[in-house]
C-alpha cells in the first residue's frame, strides 16, 4: 500500500476531525471517518461498474460534500482522478462537451461520476458515448475494501489551467503527491488536531483539489469548504467562516484578497472575527503588494494579524507547492534596481526611490531542488534572472496530451516553469512573469505583471481585470496594449478617464507608453478556468 493511502485510512480510523460543507445554509459536518464509510460504499460500487486498478476515472460534481467521497472511492479502487472542468451558465454547451469529450478520450477515462448541480450535463455525455455513473448509483454500492496500490501508480491527472479544446493533464503519482502534502504541513506547520482550514477554491483546481480537500483528508484536518460560488456571491463569508468557526489557515488568488480588502473596508466594526488566523496564503496568480498592504489596513479593526499574510509559488507540475515563507514573517519585499532588472538581467539590490519592489515568495519546501538558467541553459547566481527550474520527488513524471504522453523532465530530471525569476542570497524565490509573456523594447524586458499592478491601481478598474498585451512578438519594435474591465462601462465620460488616467499610470510605472488602452465591460478579459489571465488570447480585444 503507498504511503499516501495508508496515511489516509488511518486519519480515517483515528481522526475526529472532519469536512464542514453546506455554509452559509445547511452547515453539515461529517468526520473524515464518516466520509470514509461513505466512500468505502461508493467504492464498491464503482467495483460493480468494473472500475479497478489502473484506471481512469473524471469528476464533474460542484459539491465539496459529494468530491470528497467520490474521489477518496476511486483511490481505493486504485484509480486516478481528472476532476472536468465544469460548466457555468454563460457556458457554450456543446463546445464543452465537445471539448470534455476530447479529455474523456485522452485519458483513457472508464467512466465519468457525475454529481450536483451538473446532472443537465448527463445526455451530452452519454450522447458522445461517455459512461456515466451518478453518486447517487455509487452511494448504492456495497462496501469494499481498499486494493493495494504502489508510490509509482498515477493519483490525480490535473487539468492545466489552459486546457480547452487542446488539452494537457499533468500526472501525479501517489508519492508526488505525499510528498508535497508532507512539505507542506511542515513548513506551514499545520497541526491537524488543531488547525482549521478555510476555503473557497474550486476542486478542479490543484490549489482547491490538492492544497484544501486531499491534504486534509489525507492527514484528518478539519477544514471548512464553501463553492466559488458562494464566495462570489458574498465574499464576506469568507471572513465570517474564519471567525464562525476559528480558522487558522487558508489560501486564494490575488483577485480575492484585493475584493477581501474593499470588503473588509465597507464592514461594520465588529462584523467578522479575524485573530485566529495565522496564514493568508496568496498564490495561483501574480502577488500585488499594494494589495496585502490593503488587507491588512482593513483587518486590522478585525484583529488580522499582517504576519498572517503570506505570497507563495506553486504550480501544478510540482503537484502544488514549490516554495512557501516560514510562518508568521508576513510579506517580505526585495527592493531591485530597476533598470539593472530590465536591461541587465540581475537583481541589485537598491535602496533608491525608483527601486522595483518584488514579493518574496518564500523558500523551496523540502524535497524541491532549483535553480535559475539563462539562454544557453547555464546556472545562474544568485540574484541572476532566467528561467526557474525544478527537479526533486514531488515534480511529475509526465503530461498526457492529444498526442500521446509526453516527459516533463530532461534527462537530469529538471523541469522548465517557463517562468522567468531569480533566488536571492538567501534562496528566496522571486518570480517577475512568464517567458511567454515578456516585452522586449529598447533592450529592456518589461513584464507585464507591472503593467497590470499599475492599471489595477486606477479608479474604477475592476481588482484583478487588466491584461497587458504584447503588440509585435520578436520584431525589432515590439510594444503594448491594456485592456481593463470597469462596470462603468456605458458612462462614455467614465471610460474616457480611465483611458487617461491608465495611460498615465502605465507610464509612471514603466516608463513607456501603451499603444492603446481598452476600456472594457465585466467578463470580457478571457481568463483560463482557475481565473489567470489568458494573455496570448486578448489580443482580440483591441482588434489585433
Amino acid at each position: 500500500m503507498s504511503k499516501f493511502t495508508e496515511e489516509m485510512y488511518a486519519s480515517a480510523a483515528e481522526s475526529t476531525r472532519g469536512l464542514v460543507t453546506g455554509e452559509p445554509d445547511r452547515p453539515l459536518r461529517q468526520t473524515w471517518r464518516e466520509i470514509h464509510q461513505v466512500a468505502r460504499a461508493m467504492a464498491g460500487g464503482l467495483a460493480a461498474a468494473g472500475i479497478g486498478h489502473g484506471d481512469a476515472i473524471g469528476v464533474l460534481a460542484g459539491m465539496p460534500v459529494d468530491i470528497a467521497p467520490a474521489c477518496q472511492a476511486a483511490w481505493m479502487r486504485g484509480a486516478c482522478v481528472t476532476m472536468l472542468h465544469q460548466p457555468t451558465p454563460r457556458t457554450d454547451l456543446a463546445v464543452w462537451a465537445r471539448d470534455t469529450e476530447t479529455v474523456i478520450t485522452m485519458i483513457e477515462a472508464s467512466a465519468v461520476i457525475v454529481g450536483p448541480p451538473f446532472e443537465a450535463a448527463t445526455p451530452l455525455l452519454v450522447e458522445r458515448g461517455i459512461r456515466v455513473v451518478t453518486l447517487d448509483e455509487l452511494r448504492a454500492g456495497g462496501e469494499v475494501d481498499p486494493v493495494a496500490t504502489a508510490e509509482s501508480d498515477i493519483v490525480v491527472q490535473q487539468l492545466t489551467s489552459g486546457s480547452t479544446g487542446s488539452p494537457k493533464a499533468v500526472q501525479l503519482t501517489h508519492a508526488n503527491l505525499y510528498t508535497n502534502a508532507c512539505a507542506m504541513i511542515d513548513r506551514l506547520k499545520i497541526d491537524p488536531k488543531q488547525d482549521v482550514m478555510i476555503s473557497w477554491l474550486p476542486l478542479f483546481h490543484d490549489m482547491g483539489m490538492v492544497g484544501f480537500l486531499t491534504l486534509p483528508m489525507l492527514f484528518g484536518a478539519e477544514v471548512v469548504s464553501i463553492t466559488p460560488l458562494d464566495f462570489l456571491n458574498n465574499p464576506l463569508l469568507w471572513a465570517a467562516l474564519m471567525g464562525k468557526y476559528r480558522g487558522s489557515v487558508t489560501a486564494a488568488p490575488n483577485f480575492a484578497y484585493s475584493v477581501l480588502a474593499r470588503r473588509l473596508a465597507q464592514a461594520d466594526d465588529g462584523a467578522v472575527d479575524l485573530s485566529t488566523m495565522r496564514c493568508l496564503l496568496n498564490g495561483a496568480e501574480p502577488v500585488d503588494p499594494d494589495t496585502l498592504t490593503a488587507v491588512a489596513a482593513a483587518g486590522a479593526r478585525f484583529g488580522l494579524d499582517p504576519r498572517a499574510l503570506a505570497p507563495v509559488y506553486g504550480m501544478a507540475e510540482v503537484t502544488l507547492a514549490v516554495s512557501l515563507p516560514e510562518t508568521g514573517l508576513g510579506m517580505v519585499l526585495d527592493a531591485v534596481d530597476p533598470d539593472l532588472l530590465e536591461s541587465g538581467g540581475i537583481a541589485v539590490p537598491s535602496r533608491r526611490s525608483n527601486a522595483r519592489r518584488l514579493p518574496t515568495l518564500g523558500t523551496l519546501v523540502s524535497g524541491l531542488q532549483g535553480r535559475v538558467v539563462g539562454e544557453d541553459r547555464n546556472e545562474l547566481p544568485a540574484r541572476g534572472v532566467g528561467i526557474i527550474e525544478l527537479r526533486g520527488a514531488s515534480v511529475t513524471p509526465g503530461y498526457l496530451t492529444v498526442d500521446g504522453p509526453r516527459p516533463a523532465q530532461d534527462p537530469d530530471g529538471w523541469i522548465d516553469t517557463g517562468d522567468v525569476g531569480y533566488f536571492t542570497e538567501d534562496g528566496l524565490v522571486v518570480v517577475c512573469g512568464r517567458a511567454k509573456d515578456v516585452i522586449i523594447m529598447g533592450g529592456r524586458n518589461i513584464y507585464p505583471t507591472d503593467i497590470e499592478r499599475a492599471a489595477c491601481g486606477v479608479r474604477g478598474v475592476r481588482p484583478g481585470n487588466a491584461v497587458a498585451i504584447r503588440l509585435d512578438a520578436g520584431k525589432k519594435r515590439e510594444g503594448f496594449a491594456v485592456a481593463v474591465e470597469t462596470n462603468e462601462i456605458d458612462s462614455a465620460e467614465e471610460i474616457r478617464r480611465i483611458e487617461h488616467e491608465v495611460t498615465h499610470a502605465v507610464v509612471a510605472e514603466v516608463g513607456v507608453r501603451p499603444r492603446t488602452v481598452a476600456v472594457l465591460g465585466p467578463g470580457s478579459i478571457p481568463k483560463t478556468s482557475s481565473g489567470k489571465l489568458r494573455r496570448a488570447t486578448s489580443i482580440a480585444l483591441i482588434g489585433g
